[in-house]
């Protein structure tokens, strides 16, 4: 189980690893031992995340997101396998940790009085150099 807050938790039925060979630093011992860990998290068919944590989830995955709903976490940062299992599992955690919190919603507000006369000023000021640019007549 994968506890992510106090009232959340994954199940293991959930979650799904696999290892392979690693790229990277690690000598010899690259060639023989399977340290990279594969994480796959079934977000989609989670009971224990709402549709709204949900589509935050997806959002920030991005595409680490399947078509089938799941989530995969590729780490093969260290040479110990049991270390990138540990790091596959924080990240997971703290991508579900950010998913959790609601964004905030924006208050529209009014352009100040004195923006608005700014702004007007600037764009009579600006037109009045464009007129300034016009051919130089005869005057008759």
């Amino acid at each position: 189980m994968l506890r992510i807050t106090d009232t959340l938790a994954i199940e293991d039925w959930e979650l799904t690893e696999s290892f392979m060979r690693s790229s990277g630093p690690g000598g010899q011992n690259v060639n023989k031992v399977s340290t990279a860990v594969e994480l796959r998290f079934e977000a989609d068919r989670s009971p224990h995340l709402s549709p709204s944590v949900k589509a935050r989830l997806k959002r920030l995955a991005g595409r680490r997101w399947t078509n089938e709903g799941a989530i995969v976490l590729q780490v093969e940062d260290t040479r110990s396998q049991a270390r990138n299992r540990e790091i596959a599992r924080e990240r997971l955690s703290e991508m579900i940790r950010e998913a959790l919190i609601p964004p905030k919603r924006r208050v529209a507000t009014k352009p100040t009085w004195g923006s608005q006369l700014r702004r007007v000023a600037a764009k009579v000021q600006r037109g009045e150099v464009k007129a300034m640019r016009g051919k130089v007549g005869d005057d008759e």
